[in-house]
Formats: C-alpha cells, sequence, structure tokens
C-alpha cells in the first residue's frame, strides 16, 4: 500500500507550533487576531488542528505579530500549511461521513500505533469485508442508511484495514478482544468463522497483539467502545468513540486520553496472554459449526 498523505496531521503539527510561538509572544488569541483577517474562531481552530487557513498570507501576517522573522524557519511552516491543505487520501471515495468522521480518519492515518477495545463486537479495524456488511446490515433498519452508504463505509473500512499489512512501516494494533462480543451471531456461520480465521492470522503478525477479556471473569469491562491512537513526531495521543447520535466523538484533551488509557490498561490486565488468543478463536470456530 502507497504512503498516504496525512493532512490532518499536518495541521495538528502545525497547530502545535503556532500556540507556542503565541505564548511565547505573550498575546491571548484575541490579541493575536487584532488586525488580522480572521477572527478568533478561525485561528482557535487553527491551533487545535480542525483546520487550516486558506491563504498563506494570513500565516505570514500571524508570524509577522509573533515576531518571527526568520524566512527559513517562515518558509518551513507556510510549507506546512501546504502539506495541512492537501486532500485526504479518502477524498473522492464518495462516502458520505458521520459527524467527526473525517477528524478520526486523519487522526488514525498518522498513528504509530492504536488500541482498541468494543464490548459488543469484533472492532472495525479488525473486521473481514463479510463481517463489516452484516454489521451494516444489523444496523440499516434502525439506522434508516442506503445500500450505497453501506457499500461504500464497508469500502472504506477495508482500506484502512490496509494499514496493518502495508510492507512500510504497518501499523502496530494492541486490541482486547471481549468473548461475548466474539460470541456474538454476526451474518451466518460462515461469516463468523471466516472473522475467526482472519483473527488468528492477525494475531500471528509481529505488530498485531490480540488478548480476549474472558466472559467468566470478574475485571473492568469498559461501556463503550476504546480507541487511542498514539501519534509520531511528538504530536497529542487521541482517543475517539462511536456516540448514540450517530457520530463520532474525537478528542486529545489529556483527561479523556487519560481516562480511556486507565480503560484499556484495566482490560489488559484481567484479559487472557496474547499466546492464549490463537486456541481460543479455533475453540470459537469449532463451536460454531456444531
Amino acid at each position: 500500500m502507497a504512503a498516504r498523505p496525512q493532512p490532518t496531521a499536518r495541521r495538528i503539527g502545525l497547530g502545535h507550533e503556532l500556540r507556542q510561538l503565541r505564548k511565547a509572544a505573550g498575546l491571548t488569541i484575541a490579541e493575536a487576531v487584532v488586525g488580522q483577517h480572521f477572527d478568533e474562531s478561525t485561528l482557535q481552530r487553527v491551533e487545535t488542528g480542525w483546520k487550516s487557513f486558506r491563504q498563506a498570507g494570513h500565516l505570514r501576517e500571524l508570524l509577522g505579530r509573533y515576531g518571527i522573522t526568520d524566512e527559513e524557519q517562515v518558509d518551513r511552516l507556510v510549507a506546512l500549511q501546504r502539506e495541512a491543505s492537501s486532500r485526504e487520501w479518502w477524498t473522492g471515495t464518495g462516502t458520505t461521513m458521520l459527524s467527526g468522521m473525517p477528524r478520526f480518519l486523519g487522526v488514525e492515518s498518522a498513528a504509530r500505533e492504536i488500541r482498541i477495545f468494543h464490548p459488543t463486537i469484533v472492532p472495525g479495524l479488525l473486521q473481514t469485508k463479510a463481517y463489516a456488511e452484516a454489521v451494516h446490515d444489523l444496523h440499516k433498519p434502525i439506522d434508516e442508511t442506503t445500500t450505497e452508504f453501506v457499500q461504500q463505509s464497508v469500502q472504506l473500512r477495508m482500506k484502512r484495514k490496509e494499514a496493518l499489512t502495508r510492507e512500510d512501516d504497518p501499523i502496530k494494533v494492541w486490541a482486547v478482544l471481549y468473548e461475548p462480543a466474539l460470541r456474538y451471531p454476526v451474518g451466518d456461520a460462515d461469516v463468523m468463522r471466516g472473522q475467526y480465521e482472519t483473527l488468528a492470522e492477525l494475531a500471528a503478525m509481529e505488530n498485531v497483539t490480540l488478548q480476549v477479556l474472558p466472559q467468566e471473569g470478574n475485571g473492568y469491562v469498559a461501556f463503550h467502545d476504546v480507541n487511542i491512537m498514539i501519534l509520531n513526531d511528538g504530536l497529542p495521543t487521541t482517543v475517539q468513540t462511536d456516540t448514540a447520535w450517530f457520530t463520532v466523538a474525537v478528542t486529545d484533551k489529556p483527561r479523556e486520553v487519560g481516562r480511556f488509557s486507565r480503560m484499556f490498561d484495566a482490560m489488559v490486565a484481567a484479559a487472557l496472554p496474547p499466546r492464549d488468543t490463537p486456541k481460543l478463536l479455533h475453540k470459537l470456530a469449532r463451536e460454531i459449526t456444531e
């Protein structure tokens, strides 16, 4: 799989730098935008990586206000802004994105390691195509989604999954699989057997760690999905979860990152060691044929 551009990561990195430069200049956001061609809201969103300036001139003016006169530094930041404004890898897929999904995809693309858990199903990044289609079909009448939306969403999920097997620096994944979620029937027996076989294959990969949280255990179990994305280049760890309102919540606030990390660590402590995962998956595959 070819290397993907990472505009979201560039925006986050640029925002961090601009925030530090503003603080070094002793300015508040309100003070920084005085006389500029953009408002406080725009600068705040730029600093948090949610958007980039539409014009390089706006960035140059801001840097001038911060007292940055070194042309090499200015040119580097302008180049970073240009990269941050480029198209994301999924642009043109035709998928109607859920609220928050573009931000999540951008951060996920920049992650070097992802830690995931889902209380009711196999996490999306580990799903087979058949399993993903069956999950969407289950939710289709509830969410009133179209067949086209389902097909595009499944295609997008399969493209995301390629990050696990790409030759150049594959992403590291550490997943806690809840046994009741593994046993929850999605699709027919063939779909479930195929999913178990794929999980066993993934568990054998060096960059993938799978642990099963036993059904009979009495340890901590999160009531919602947990997704922790650890980024490169000093960018902030970011967490994501789906909401009941059909949206995707993404944040890098330290309080929430710490909370999600404690959740994951607690489940890892109660889960079986990775070496036991293939044996349990093969057991589940045999049981579903009976």
